[in-house]
Protein backbone atom coordinates (compact mmCIF):
# COMPACT_ATOMS: atom_id res chain seq x y z
CA UNK A 1 0.00 0.00 0.00
CA UNK A 2 1.41 3.74 -0.85
CA UNK A 3 1.73 5.96 1.81
CA UNK A 4 -0.20 9.28 1.63
CA UNK A 5 1.85 11.90 -0.09
CA UNK A 6 3.34 14.78 2.30
CA UNK A 7 2.30 18.12 1.73
CA UNK A 8 5.33 20.42 0.58
CA UNK A 9 6.26 23.03 1.26
CA UNK A 10 6.37 26.23 -0.83
CA UNK A 11 9.49 26.43 -3.06
CA UNK A 12 11.88 29.55 -3.45
CA UNK A 13 10.60 30.82 -6.88
CA UNK A 14 7.63 31.43 -4.92
CA UNK A 15 9.18 33.80 -3.47
CA UNK A 16 11.40 35.41 -6.08
CA UNK A 17 8.47 37.65 -7.44
CA UNK A 18 7.10 41.22 -5.97
CA UNK A 19 6.13 41.35 -2.55
CA UNK A 20 2.76 42.19 -2.97
CA UNK A 21 2.38 39.41 -5.71
CA UNK A 22 3.52 37.10 -2.93
CA UNK A 23 1.07 38.75 -0.28
CA UNK A 24 -1.64 37.78 -1.73
CA UNK A 25 -0.72 34.62 -3.24
CA UNK A 26 -0.45 33.70 0.60
CA UNK A 27 -3.68 33.62 2.08
CA UNK A 28 -5.19 30.99 2.04
CA UNK A 29 -2.27 28.68 2.46
CA UNK A 30 -1.78 26.22 5.31
CA UNK A 31 0.95 27.14 7.44
CA UNK A 32 2.81 24.57 10.02
CA UNK A 33 4.76 25.42 12.81
CA UNK A 34 6.81 23.14 15.03
CA UNK A 35 8.80 25.86 16.99
CA UNK A 36 8.89 25.41 20.54
CA UNK A 37 8.29 21.40 20.04
CA UNK A 38 4.96 21.60 19.52
CA UNK A 39 2.86 21.33 16.37
CA UNK A 40 0.56 23.91 15.53
CA UNK A 41 -1.55 24.37 11.99
CA UNK A 42 -3.99 27.91 10.60
CA UNK A 43 -4.71 29.21 7.14
CA UNK A 44 -3.01 32.30 7.00
CA UNK A 45 -5.67 35.15 6.82
CA UNK A 46 -4.20 38.22 6.41
CA UNK A 47 -1.09 39.56 4.94
CA UNK A 48 0.67 42.65 4.25
CA UNK A 49 3.69 43.52 1.43
CA UNK A 50 6.20 45.78 1.94
CA UNK A 51 8.29 46.74 -1.25
CA UNK A 52 11.58 47.67 0.10
CA UNK A 53 13.33 50.51 -1.07
CA UNK A 54 11.06 52.92 -2.49
CA UNK A 55 8.69 51.96 -0.26
CA UNK A 56 8.59 54.63 3.00
CA UNK A 57 6.88 52.12 5.61
CA UNK A 58 9.37 49.57 4.90
CA UNK A 59 12.24 48.02 7.02
CA UNK A 60 14.35 48.41 3.53
CA UNK A 61 13.50 51.55 2.66
CA UNK A 62 16.22 53.23 1.01
CA UNK A 63 18.37 50.51 2.09
CA UNK A 64 18.79 51.28 5.41
CA UNK A 65 20.53 48.34 6.78
CA UNK A 66 22.00 47.46 10.50
CA UNK A 67 22.45 44.00 12.63
CA UNK A 68 18.47 44.21 13.39
CA UNK A 69 17.24 44.09 9.44
CA UNK A 70 20.26 42.02 8.05
CA UNK A 71 17.64 39.06 7.49
CA UNK A 72 15.38 41.43 5.45
CA UNK A 73 18.48 41.36 2.28
CA UNK A 74 19.05 37.44 2.61
CA UNK A 75 17.62 35.24 0.20
CA UNK A 76 13.40 35.30 -1.83
CA UNK A 77 11.72 32.54 1.21
CA UNK A 78 13.92 33.01 4.45
CA UNK A 79 12.38 35.07 7.69
CA UNK A 80 12.88 38.21 8.85
CA UNK A 81 11.55 38.22 12.17
CA UNK A 82 11.58 42.07 14.31
CA UNK A 83 10.55 43.09 17.49
CA UNK A 84 7.75 45.46 17.41
CA UNK A 85 7.86 48.47 20.29
CA UNK A 86 10.05 46.50 22.01
CA UNK A 87 7.41 43.61 23.07
CA UNK A 88 6.21 41.91 20.34
CA UNK A 89 7.87 39.47 17.62
CA UNK A 90 6.62 39.96 13.70
CA UNK A 91 7.50 37.14 11.48
CA UNK A 92 8.17 38.17 7.40
CA UNK A 93 8.92 36.07 4.55
CA UNK A 94 11.51 37.32 2.46
CA UNK A 95 10.56 38.23 -1.46
CA UNK A 96 12.00 39.00 -4.91
CA UNK A 97 15.70 38.93 -4.52
CA UNK A 98 18.94 38.71 -2.10
CA UNK A 99 19.55 42.60 -1.08
CA UNK A 100 16.50 43.85 -2.45
CA UNK A 101 14.19 44.37 1.29
CA UNK A 102 11.06 43.61 0.64
CA UNK A 103 8.89 41.21 2.40
CA UNK A 104 6.02 39.95 3.24
CA UNK A 105 4.42 40.38 6.84
CA UNK A 106 2.11 37.69 8.13
CA UNK A 107 -0.76 39.86 10.03
CA UNK A 108 -3.14 36.41 10.81
CA UNK A 109 -4.15 33.03 10.71
CA UNK A 110 -6.98 31.09 11.72
CA UNK A 111 -5.89 28.03 13.71
CA UNK A 112 -6.77 25.07 12.60
CA UNK A 113 -4.58 21.90 14.90
CA UNK A 114 -3.21 22.94 18.15
CA UNK A 115 -5.47 24.88 19.62
CA UNK A 116 -4.99 24.30 23.43
CA UNK A 117 -1.01 24.96 22.38
CA UNK A 118 -1.92 28.10 21.24
CA UNK A 119 -4.13 28.95 24.35
CA UNK A 120 -1.54 28.48 26.43
CA UNK A 121 0.89 30.37 24.82
CA UNK A 122 -1.33 33.07 24.63
CA UNK A 123 -3.33 32.77 27.99
CA UNK A 124 -6.77 33.96 28.91
CA UNK A 125 -8.17 34.99 25.56
CA UNK A 126 -11.27 33.90 22.96
CA UNK A 127 -10.27 31.84 20.22
CA UNK A 128 -11.04 34.54 17.93
CA UNK A 129 -7.84 36.76 18.87
CA UNK A 130 -5.61 33.99 19.32
CA UNK A 131 -3.43 34.99 15.92
CA UNK A 132 -5.19 38.19 14.84
CA UNK A 133 -2.59 40.11 15.00
CA UNK A 134 1.49 39.89 14.04
CA UNK A 135 2.95 39.55 17.27
CA UNK A 136 -0.18 37.54 18.85
CA UNK A 137 0.16 35.17 15.68
CA UNK A 138 4.06 35.16 16.56
CA UNK A 139 2.74 33.98 20.35
CA UNK A 140 0.35 31.25 19.38
CA UNK A 141 3.30 29.98 17.10
CA UNK A 142 5.77 30.05 19.41
CA UNK A 143 7.59 32.19 16.94
CA UNK A 144 11.03 34.14 17.72
CA UNK A 145 13.73 35.90 16.02
CA UNK A 146 16.21 33.40 17.39
CA UNK A 147 14.02 29.84 16.37
CA UNK A 148 13.84 31.50 12.64
CA UNK A 149 14.73 35.05 11.74
CA UNK A 150 17.46 34.27 8.77
CA UNK A 151 16.88 30.38 8.12
CA UNK A 152 15.02 29.48 4.85
CA UNK A 153 11.49 28.95 5.15
CA UNK A 154 11.82 24.99 3.83
CA UNK A 155 13.62 23.27 6.82
CA UNK A 156 12.65 25.71 9.50
CA UNK A 157 10.37 24.96 12.10
CA UNK A 158 7.64 27.28 10.54
CA UNK A 159 7.13 26.17 6.81
CA UNK A 160 4.06 27.06 4.39
CA UNK A 161 2.30 24.39 2.07
CA UNK A 162 1.55 24.23 -1.26
CA UNK A 163 -2.14 25.59 -2.06
CA UNK A 164 -4.55 22.86 -1.19
CA UNK A 165 -7.54 23.60 -3.07
CA UNK A 166 -8.95 26.30 -1.00
CA UNK A 167 -10.79 28.61 -2.70
CA UNK A 168 -12.09 32.13 -1.27
CA UNK A 169 -12.32 35.67 -2.64
CA UNK A 170 -9.07 37.58 -1.27
CA UNK A 171 -9.90 41.20 0.19
CA UNK A 172 -7.77 44.20 -0.83
CA UNK A 173 -7.05 47.47 1.62
CA UNK A 174 -4.90 50.12 2.73
CA UNK A 175 -1.76 48.35 5.28
CA UNK A 176 -2.58 49.00 8.74
CA UNK A 177 -0.57 50.96 11.65
CA UNK A 178 1.67 52.32 9.20
CA UNK A 179 1.82 56.27 8.98
CA UNK A 180 3.56 56.69 5.67
CA UNK A 181 2.23 55.62 2.44
CA UNK A 182 -0.65 54.71 4.67
CA UNK A 183 -2.73 54.75 1.72
CA UNK A 184 -0.80 52.06 -0.58
CA UNK A 185 -3.47 48.83 -0.69
CA UNK A 186 -0.87 46.57 0.57
CA UNK A 187 -3.00 44.44 2.71
CA UNK A 188 -4.68 41.21 1.65
CA UNK A 189 -7.26 39.13 3.61
CA UNK A 190 -10.14 36.45 3.45
CA UNK A 191 -12.90 38.06 2.26
CA UNK A 192 -15.22 38.43 5.41
CA UNK A 193 -13.51 36.47 7.55
CA UNK A 194 -13.84 37.34 11.33
CA UNK A 195 -9.87 35.83 12.01
CA UNK A 196 -8.42 38.72 10.89
CA UNK A 197 -6.94 41.57 12.85
CA UNK A 198 -9.31 43.99 11.85
CA UNK A 199 -11.55 44.64 9.05
CA UNK A 200 -11.51 47.83 7.07
CA UNK A 201 -13.30 48.49 3.50
CA UNK A 202 -11.79 46.29 0.84
CA UNK A 203 -10.94 47.78 -3.14
CA UNK A 204 -10.29 44.71 -4.96
CA UNK A 205 -9.50 47.34 -8.08
CA UNK A 206 -7.29 49.46 -6.20
CA UNK A 207 -3.81 49.83 -7.37
CA UNK A 208 -0.48 51.30 -5.56
CA UNK A 209 1.98 53.87 -6.86
CA UNK A 210 4.24 50.86 -7.32
CA UNK A 211 8.07 50.75 -6.85
CA UNK A 212 10.96 50.50 -9.55
CA UNK A 213 12.71 47.88 -7.83
CA UNK A 214 9.61 45.82 -6.79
Amino acid sequence: MSRPRRAATLPVRFFARPAHTVARELVGLVIVSSAGGRRTTGRVIETEAYLGYDDPASHGYRHRRHAQNEALYGAPGSWYVYRSYGVHWCANLVCRARGDGSAVLLRAVEPLTGLEVMRRRRGPVDDRPLCAGPGRLCQARGITRGELDGRMMAGSPVVVLEPDGWEGEVDVTPRIGVTKAADWPLRFTVAGSSWASRRSVSNRSAVFPGSSRG
